[in-house]
């Protein structure tokens, strides 16, 4: 009970300051800790993680720091990509899951570096900073993000990934938007996208004989949306490049514990 209390306040802790992570830390906790099989932890890590996000958000959105157009032109695709991982999920096996897991994870410690050289000191979004971006938000860049919308959405179908070390970064980068609105907005599209992968993964798992533990789904995110509004609620108030480098490096070590340990199968 106390590892599921732990987990799960890290879960949300993370999730409200960086906008993503959540599923890293989730996945094994729930497979390696709990005692859960990978297409179990999946499904139960979009639930926990879906609904962490949604209560994330609510901060942001009552800021306005949540870019609307954005989650359409990145969500809608990424809902779809995710009902497609789903699918392919269901067909493979467990190991191979968890290992693209892995290695999913190491990337995403190099996204969350590269963006790291994205902050800015100024998180504000000014009317000529908006402005500015409206200009440049041209079609090049609504193509962009529905292409990686659909991509990211593949992967948090196959892996149960949220992909917001993929989402917050893009953000920014296409849509130019500042980094608070790009986690608020991140965290809108996760809980969008983590919630068509966990009904989808309620047919995956009824075809192999399986089912999520509700108790355990409960807890994590009970403690986890508690924990996410104290994670927004410092976001501001810390060393925003150096959290990424330091959360990236603890990915890193995650990822490669789950590489190992499946393929070496210990």
């Amino acid at each position: 009970m106390l590892t599921l209390i732990f987990g799960a306040l890290v879960v949300g802790i993370t999730m409200g300051l960086l906008g993503s992570g959540g599923s890293a830390i989730s996945v094994p906790l729930l497979v390696y800790v709990v005692g859960h099989s990978a297409k179990v932890s999946i499904a139960e890590s979009m639930a926990i993680v879906g609904l962490i996000a949604f209560f994330a958000a609510i901060p942001y959105s009552m800021a306005k720091q949540v870019d609307w157009p954005s989650v359409v032109f990145f969500g809608i695709p990424g809902m779809i990509g995710t009902f497609i991982g789903a699918i392919l999920g269901g067909l493979a096996t467990d190991s191979l899951q968890l290992i693209v897991f892995g290695f999913v994870i190491v990337l995403a410690a190099g996204f969350m570096v590269r963006k790291a050289f994205f902050l800015k000191a100024d998180t504000s979004c000014p009317l000529e900073a908006m402005k500015e971006r409206a200009k440049s938000f041209g079609a090049l860049s609504r193509l962009k993000m529905i292409t990686e919308g659909l991509l990211v959405g593949v992967l948090t179908g196959f892996v149960g990934v949220g992909g917001g070390f993929l989402i917050v970064p893009a953000l920014m980068a296409m849509a130019k938007l500042p980094i608070r609105m790009a986690i608020g907005t991140s965290l809108v599209i996760i809980a969008a996208k983590s919630l068509v992968g966990f009904l989808k993964y309620q047919r995956v798992l009824w075809e192999h004989d399986l089912s999520v533990d509700w108790w355990t789904i409960l807890i994590f995110s009970v403690v986890g949306i508690l924990a996410s509004n104290l994670g927004s609620r410092v976001n501001a108030k810390l060393d925003q490049r150096l959290l990424n480098r330091v959360f990236a490096a603890f990915l890193v070590l995650i990822g490669l514990f789950v590489i190992i340990k499946e393929c070496l199968g210990i």
